[in-house]
C-alpha cells in the first residue's frame, strides 16, 4: 500500500522507487502484487506517464487515509515510551541549512538519538510527496495549496560590510556609489535586486551597479568579508559575522525589507509525532518576537510559475 501510493504520488515507478530507496523492480513487483490480491489494474502504464484507474483513484484515498492512521498509532506507542524513531527527512534552503540547521542538528540527535534525520540543501524547492519529504522550510512562498504551511520566522535584510570599508561610507545611503554594491540574483533572473531602504517618510532604492553579483547569499557574505562591497542579505545569515565583528551593520537606522520562512509538510505527515518534535524543536531556535502571526497570509507559487 505503502508502494503504491508513493507511485501514484511520484507519477513514476521509478521516481517513487528513488523515493523509498527501493530497486524499480521491488516497487514494480509490489504494485503488480497488490492489484492480483485485490483482482483489479489500479495502475495503467503509459509510454510517457501512468494514470490511475478509477478503482486506483478510490483505492489512492483510502490508502491515505489509513496509512496516516497506522503512522499515527505507532508514532504514539513511541512517543509514550520516548522513543520516537526512524528516518526524518528535511529540505532547507542552502544557506539556511547551512547557517541555522546544520550547526542545531546534533542537539536534536541528543534529544532524538533514533531519529534519522536526512538534510537535503536546495535553492530549488521539490515535490514533497515525490520526495518523501517530511518537513520542508520555504522562504516567501509555498508550492502547493494543499500543503500545511505553518509561519516559521521573519528575518530583516541588512546592509554589511567590513569595518574598514563602513569608515569610507557617505553619511546617506543616497550617496552610495552603486559600484561598491554586491548584487543579488533573484530566482531565474540575471539581474540583482533593487535595494529598498526607509526611515520615517523616507525610501529610497539603490540598484547594484558592482562587479560582482551572486544567486547565494553566502557568496555575498564571503566577497563582503573580503572587502569586496556593500552586502545586501537577511540579518540571519549573517549574525556569526556581525557576532565576531568580521562584519558591521552600515546604515542600521534605517528599516529594510523582511522575508518570511515558512514550514510546509503534506497532510499526511503533519501529525506524525517525529514531524511535530522537530517543528517544535526548530521554534526553539527562533525568538518569538521573530515569529509572524499565525494568521499571516502564505503566498502559493505552484511549480513552473515564474510569474508569481
Amino acid at each position: 500500500m505503502q508502494v503504491f501510493v508513493r507511485v501514484a504520488e511520484c507519477g513514476s515507478f521509478s521516481r517513487g522507487a528513488e523515493s523509498l530507496n527501493l530497486a524499480n523492480a521491488t516497487v514494480t513487483i509490489s504494485v503488480r502484487n497488490l492489484e492480483k490480491y485485490l483482482g483489479v489494474p489500479l495502475i495503467v502504464r503509459g509510454t510517457r506517464k501512468l494514470r490511475l484507474t478509477e478503482e486506483g483513484e478510490l483505492y489512492l484515498i483510502r490508502s491515505k487515509a489509513l496509512l496516516a492512521a497506522h503512522m499515527a498509532a505507532e508514532d504514539e506507542v513511541r512517543h509514550r515510551v520516548g522513543a520516537l524513531a526512524g528516518p526524518l527527512h528535511v529540505e532547507s534552503p542552502i544557506t539556511f541549512g547551512h547557517v541555522v540547521l546544520a550547526p542545531a542538528l546534533p542537539l536534536f540527535s541528543k534529544r532524538y538519538p533514533n531519529i534519522e534525520v536526512v538534510l537535503t540543501l536546495t535553492n530549488e524547492p521539490h515535490d514533497l510527496a515525490e520526495r518523501g519529504i517530511d518537513v520542508a522550510i520555504r522562504m516567501e512562498q509555498v508550492e502547493n495549496e494543499t500543503l500545511i504551511a505553518r509561519p516559521y520566522f521573519e528575518a530583516n535584510h541588512i546592509i554589511c560590510c567590513t569595518r574598514q570599508t563602513a569608515r569610507a561610507l557617505p553619511s546617506h545611503p543616497r550617496d552610495v556609489d552603486p559600484a561598491l554594491c554586491l548584487g543579488t540574483l533573484p530566482k531565474d533572473r540575471r539581474s540583482s535586486y533593487a535595494w529598498q531602504l526607509r526611515k520615517g517618510t523616507e525610501a529610497l532604492e539603490i540598484q547594484p551597479r558592482g562587479p560582482l553579483h551572486f544567486n547565494s547569499s553566502e557568496a555575498v557574505l564571503i566577497a563582503a568579508r573580503q572587502g569586496a562591497g556593500l552586502g545586501y542579505v537577511l540579518d540571519i545569515f549573517a549574525r556569526q559575522d556581525l557576532a565576531s565583528g568580521t562584519l558591521v551593520q552600515a546604515y542600521p537606522d534605517w528599516s529594510l525589507p523582511a522575508r518570511p520562512f515558512y514550514l510546509a509538510t503534506s497532510k499526511q505527515r503533519w501529525h506524525a509525532a517525529k514531524v511535530r518534535a522537530f517543528i517544535e524543536f526548530l521554534s526553539e531556535l527562533v525568538p518569538a518576537p521573530r515569529r509572524p502571526r499565525r494568521g499571516s497570509a502564505i503566498s502559493v507559487r505552484k511549480f513552473g510559475d515564474r510569474s508569481a
